[in-house]
């Protein structure tokens, strides 16, 4: 996982999915902010990154940035546990959703999951986001419950989903 994936995204843009560092944290903050979702903070992805699930926190860095006043598109946190992978977070830019770039971000965290062995893979998802559902469901995941009002500020349910590993 230490070799940095060159990948280009439909749109034609070149990235590098690479392990979330400590100076990515800033960006990282800044687009869980815009994205709108429930707040995490530097302190919580810190402490994250010191855990044994680092290697499942992965940034999407665009390979040319001048002009840019940012370098990653978009990001991804998940954690392994009991064999089970559980994807926390997944955001990308406004102006770079829709491009393919949450779907590289799932595959590849999907694929260390794989290779930890983990036999299925879970995440929440806000009820009303039916642009991430359609994500998810191009991934393979599938809605199996729903949670109420597991969201705040907007108060909203929360569609679990789920896709089996192997």
């Amino acid at each position: 996982m230490s070799i940095p994936e060159r990948k280009t995204v439909p749109g034609g843009d070149e990235i590098s999915i690479v392990p979330m560092s400590e100076h990515d944290l800033l960006e990282v903050v800044e687009i869980e902010e815009q994205s709108g979702l429930s707040r995490w903070g530097w302190a919580a992805y810190y402490a994250e990154l010191q855990g044994g699930n680092r290697d499942l926190m992965l940034v999407a860095k665009l390979a040319h940035v001048r002009g840019l006043d940012h370098q990653i598109a978009g990001y991804i946190v998940a954690r392994d546990t009991a064999g089970e992978l559980h994807i926390n977070n997944v955001a990308v830019r406004d102006q770079y959703r829709r491009r393919g770039y949450g779907l590289v971000l799932l595959g590849r965290v999907i694929d260390e999951g794989r290779r930890r062995g983990v036999t299925a893979a879970f995440l929440e998802v806000r009820s009303g986001n039916s642009a991430a559902q359609e994500l998810y469901r191009r991934c393979g995941f599938r809605p199996i419950a729903t949670r109420s009002n597991y969201y705040s500020d907007p108060a909203e349910d929360a569609v679990v989903m789920t896709l089996e590993v192997q």
